[in-house]
């Protein structure tokens, strides 16, 4: 396939839809002083490819500068602990990075409260910016029009299986589920010929964060005939079958034992587990999970499984009764973004192009299995030889869908996670998870920015 049709699809008006942001000042970015630039990004189990990337790069910019030193603060915590520390260290000027590992469903709240700098001036005279596909550049694009977030990579998520389980258990090779009851027929299956392996995990309950809501709830939500957030009225849907639907799978799956069990579901290590023993050590048989996944089982992978790619295969997430399309995605991306109030601007930018210029994106995005975003990388022999995975990962590019673009669907996301925790664990029906949730949300955005389903 050719890579630049490749990322042209992948991120043509999806892109556009992640950057969200919306300009700001305030009092964020940047403490210390003028000699040293701060940058804070997620380290995490065995994510670590963020690690890697500006430990390189810190090494490279220091070579050149010597008079400035580069400060890393690597946050050693879940996604969604590691927002709340992110969003700590910018409240006081003294803690505020320089520059910061953004994802992109955080930028318009994070310009909201004035933590982010506008990096306008700097993209216009890079002569890299151009090879960022255009709708890429809008992933890190606020209302007022100015870019805020320079992206990495994104990323699409689907369901991987282990083969090995799968024929052990009488069920096909390949596997091609069409509706939801094929998936909970697979895992019923699972759990009657294989007892001692967990039949499917889908990352449920606030413990989980973004986890459960964008890759669990958000993935079953968005294959029905509703959705979470209307762009054309710009109301958030409530009342709707859709909702109450994706939220019986999760009682079906949680209540029926065909998932972990909701004390492994709310232990906020579960990734790791997933992909650092269940799947590697065929205690997992389905899941529902990121384009990323095989990363950390790569040879510079931080748990390597030389034979994931004879064992992990892939399948589209099937719609809920087969309708068209027949299969659903949800895609998302991290950027690197410049605090506010950084004391050495022009440090900071020159770190941040350091990082994301053609060999280090490309790096990046072959050790966290993303999707490339530069034009450049997307069409390098290397970068599409480096994962046999990227094939599939990017042909589900066209049944995509990306979070709300607003700075309310961070506080809507947590409710998210309440209702699927409170089905999941069997304190609600799915009927009254969802009410509760359709008050919160009213709650949040006020009822005239709603909307029935």
């Amino acid at each position: 396939m050719d890579r630049r049709l490749l990322g042209a699809g992948l991120l043509a008006g999806a892109l556009v839809v992640t950057g969200c942001t919306a300009g700001g000042g305030g009092e964020g970015g940047g403490g210390g002083d003028a000699s040293t630039i701060k940058v804070a990004y997620q380290k995490y189990g065995t994510f670590t490819q963020a690690d890697t990337l500006m430990a390189k790069v810190k090494e490279e910019f220091e070579a050149q500068n010597s008079e400035v030193t580069v400060e890393l603060v690597p946050i050693e915590a879940q996604q969604n602990d590691y927002f709340t520390k992110l969003a700590l260290m910018n409240q006081s000027p003294a803690t505020a990075p320089d520059v910061m590992y953004e994802d992109t469903f955080m930028i318009k709240s994070d310009v909201d409260a004035g933590y982010l700098a506008p990096l306008d001036d700097y993209v216009e005279s890079w002569d890299e910016w151009d090879q960022f596909y255009d709708n890429a550049k809008d992933a890190g694009r606020g209302d007022d029009g100015s870019i805020y977030g320079i992206p990495m990579g994104t990323d699409t998520r689907a369901l991987w299986y282990n083969t090995d389980l799968f024929e052990q258990a009488g069920l096909p090779v390949p596997w091609e589920p069409k509706t939801w009851e094929d998936v909970l027929d697979a895992a019923a299956t699972i759990k009657a010929e294989l007892p001692d392996v967990v039949p499917m995990n889908v990352y449920s309950g606030k413990a989980q964060g973004e986890a459960a809501s964008m890759q669990g709830f958000e993935m079953l939500l968005y294959g029905t005939e509703d959705t979470l957030y209307d762009t054309d009225s710009q109301k958030w849907v409530v009342g709707s079958d859709g909702f109450v639907d994706s939220l019986q799978f999760i009682a079906d799956l949680y209540q029926g034992g065909l998932g972990p069990t909701p004390q492994q579901a709310l232990d906020k290590n579960l990734g790791n587990l997933v992909s650092g023993e269940w799947l590697p050590q065929g205690k997992l048989a389905i899941d529902l999970d990121g384009s990323w996944l095989s990363g950390t089982w790569l040879e510079s992978g931080t748990n390597p499984w030389p034979e994931w790619n004879d064992v992990m295969a892939q399948a589209p997430m099937p719609t809920q009764k087969g309708q068209d399309p027949g299969a659903v995605s949800m895609s998302g991306g991290w950027t690197l973004a410049m605090g506010s109030g950084s004391k050495n601007p022009d440090a900071a930018w020159e770190f941040m192009s350091l990082a994301l210029n053609k060999e280090n994106s490309q790096n990046y995005d072959i050790e966290a299995s993303q999707i490339a975003v530069r034009e450049d990388v997307a069409t390098d022999p290397e970068y599409g030889a480096s994962n046999p995975s990227f094939a599939f990962f990017s042909s589900i590019v066209d049944v995509t869908h990306f979070r709300p673009a607003t700075s309310d669907y961070a506080k809507i996301s947590n409710e998210i996670t309440v209702a699927m925790e409170a089905v999941m664990t069997g304190q609600q029906s799915p009927e009254e998870a969802a009410a509760a949730y359709d008050e919160a949300v009213i709650g949040i955005v006020g009822e005239q920015n709603t909307q029935d389903g």
